[in-house]
């Protein structure tokens, strides 16, 4: 399959992961990114904790390892596997998947954490989740508006063939995919398979998903009280 290359540039796009996951800070200490491999090993021997949060740094090429201030979100996206694999991973690498706006990143990340707790029977509770918006500059492989023509790839739950386009397109040296929103029409998507395209990476609010045992029945923000207890 042969896909057009289309320029994107987002600022911002929006990842939403589970605040279980906590916010750490390695990537951010770390001024000239040749230095990360032996900040890791260094890490590895003292702080086994610490390690293991960070991820493994060997999953990131040299080339494309990013470190400065608003880093550690992004590449903990690459140096964390997720064994499940995704839409565009099989597994074996990692991938930046974000959305063109808050409420696309939500419709996804609902649908996936809905399947994961029907899967495990997961009894009634609240999960938190932390946003982020993150900056995107760069070219991509274009799939957006062939949801007709690729229904394999946007299968809704059968990852197999956006896998193995990923995993070819990766191998070329493809910097990502954009695509559209499987779980929101209207919505857009983003797949990195670089964290070069990606900077200036901050924290924004916080949700709590609701899950009632079959679903998750409501999305809300959680904020904190000012001195004057006030919103």
């Amino acid at each position: 399959m042969t896909l057009p290359i289309v320029h994107i540039e987002r600022k911002p796009c929006w990842r939403l992961i589970p605040s279980r996951f906590p916010p750490i800070r390695l990537f951010e200490r770390v001024t000239d990114p040749d230095d990360l491999e032996a900040i890791f090993e260094l890490h590895a021997l003292t702080n086994p904790r610490l390690r293991d949060e960070a991820g493994d740094i060997a999953l990131v090429p040299p080339e494309d390892r990013i470190s400065c201030p608003g880093t550690t979100i992004i590449m903990a996206a690459f140096a964390h596997l997720n064994r499940s694999g995704s839409r565009f991973s099989d597994g074996t690498y990692g991938v930046f998947h974000a959305a063109n706006d808050i409420n696309t990143a939500i419709a996804e990340t609902r649908y996936h954490r809905e399947q994961f707790l029907g899967a495990t029977n997961q009894p009634h509770m609240e999960l938190d989740m932390r946003v982020y918006l993150v900056d995107l500059d760069g070219d991509l492989h274009d799939l957006s508006c062939q949801k007709a023509a690729q229904p394999l790839i946007y299968h809704n739950d059968n990852h197999a063939a956006g896998q193995h386009l990923a995993g070819t397109l990766r191998e070329t040296g493809s910097n990502g995919i954009a695509d559209d929103s499987v779980r929101r029409t209207g919505g857009d998507c983003v797949a990195v398979f670089r964290p070069l395209l990606l900077s200036t990476a901050r924290q924004g609010r916080h949700l709590c998903y609701v899950w009632n045992g079959r679903d998750i029945e409501t999305v809300y923000e959680k904020r904190e009280l000012g001195e004057d207890g006030q919103f």
